[in-house]
């Protein structure tokens, strides 16, 4: 936990740094921005997700680890050999779960979020689950177990094979020639990302190519065929708390009100988007027909909003790198108590970008949280070994926010 916390220290600004550029040379060619509300949200989703990640907020019902001690049939010595024989099955794994993923019902909530967004940029590639709770697919790293690959050069491949699939998540760089037969690049994920009839549940793979022409997923960009971003039943929301949960609260939903029994147990392991009929006769949920012509979701935002948002955004990485480098100092209790922090804090944000009348409650409950930490430990946790009286300018930060969230959505109203 203290070891993914330090490389997240160093991930988080390089990501950040680079959506930037991004941005700037999307105006630069364009002359014309991309969107800060869905931007911003794929950065709140990322907080999300790596939050959930360092506080070990999930069940392990088996490990990589287990695995190997109880099911290795050899055990391999560590070598450049040991790291791309686990580089090749993390892929095909990825490879595996992505598919399920997007192919069974239960499965599409886990992913739902990194589709989420009607953009296509590096800022969604943030945008990653926090609804997992229990993680079954490691079954898939099976083939590395019994050829008893150390699980020491798992744990260092693996982040280095997540972080490789940040940069192809772009508009900006066309068909890369002989590559495109051998990696995922930009113009095959655009498919992936895509809604259009033609690119729906296809390039799963997510560094090389090859499985998806081996299993028969396979699709190129058509040059008369630009992709179209998001998902066909829109989330129409910036909170990423929310995107998380929107699909099993509608299966729970659905289980629950169906006449039919067989229908309550089988909606979960139905193809992606199954309903039972009863339901999508009595309860019809909004869904794109045509990927051409829809509307995005895009409240508007006043350029004292948007403002106040990157105010807000680069206050919160300051809490999040905070967190993430004190992690082993500030132990437990104090990093769920943090934590919940960040959540009120992410919640309370991307309820401003969604124009919610009832944003304040938001602001105020992370603000008495905030204030809370500060009672408890007369100080924001460590921040005294670094700054003298820093609790005040957190405790100045909570009051200012509030205050300005208040008058910002009041002027919106």
């Amino acid at each position: 936990m203290e070891t993914y916390g330090k490389i997240l220290l160093i991930a988080i600004p390089s990501f950040l740094v680079l959506v930037l550029l991004e941005m700037g040379y999307a105006w630069h060619r364009e002359q014309k921005g991309m969107r800060t509300n869905d931007v911003i949200s794929s950065l709140l989703s990322g907080v999300t997700n790596i939050t959930k990640d360092v506080l070990g907020l999930s069940i392990v019902i088996y490990s990589y680890s287990w695995m190997v001690t109880h099911w290795a049939l050899m055990h391999l010595q560590t070598s450049w050999l040991t790291y791309v024989i686990a580089f090749m099955v993390l892929d095909f794994s990825g490879y595996c779960v992505h598919r399920i993923q997007h192919e069974y019902n239960f499965f599409w909530n886990g992913h739902l979020v990194h589709h989420s967004s009607e953009e296509f940029n590096l800022a969604c590639a943030l945008r990653q689950s926090i609804s997992g709770f229990a993680n079954i697919f490691v079954i898939f790293l099976l083939p590395a177990a019994l050829l008893g690959v150390p699980a020491k050069v798992i744990a260092v491949v693996a982040p280095l094979h997540l972080f490789a699939q940040f940069w192809y998540h772009t508009r900006f760089i066309k068909k890369m020639g002989v590559l495109e037969k051998i990696i995922v690049t930009p113009s095959l994920h655009r498919v992936h990302h895509a809604i259009n009839p033609e690119y729906l549940d296809k390039n799963y793979s997510q560094i090389f190519i090859f499985w998806d022409k081996l299993f028969g997923t396979y699709q190129e960009e058509l040059p008369d065929k630009p992709p179209v971003y998001g998902i066909t039943r829109p989330v129409s929301t910036w909170n990423p708390v929310k995107i998380n949960f929107q699909h099993v609260a509608l299966l729970i939903k659905d289980a629950w009100r169906t006449r039919s029994w067989k229908d309550k147990f089988r909606i979960w392991l139905m193809p992606t988007g199954w309903r039972p009929p009863d339901m999508i006769e009595k309860y019809p949920v909004h869904k794109i027909e045509n990927v051409y012509q829809f509307e995005k979701y895009d409240p508007y935002l006043s350029p004292a909003v948007k403002t106040w948002l990157w105010i807000q955004l680069a206050a919160l990485l300051f809490f999040i790198c905070f967190l993430f480098g004190n992690i082993a100092a500030i132990g437990a209790p104090g990093i769920f108590y943090y934590g919940l922090f960040i959540f009120l804090f992410v919640y309370a944000l991307a309820e401003l970008m969604d124009g919610n009348p009832f944003t304040w409650i938001w602001e105020g409950l992370k603000v008495i949280c905030g204030a809370g930490i500060i009672w408890h430990y007369n100080d924001w946790f460590l921040l005294k070994n670094y700054m003298t009286g820093g609790w005040i300018f957190v405790a100045g930060y909570l009051l200012l926010s509030l205050l300005i969230t208040a008058v910002l959505r009041r002027r919106a109203a």
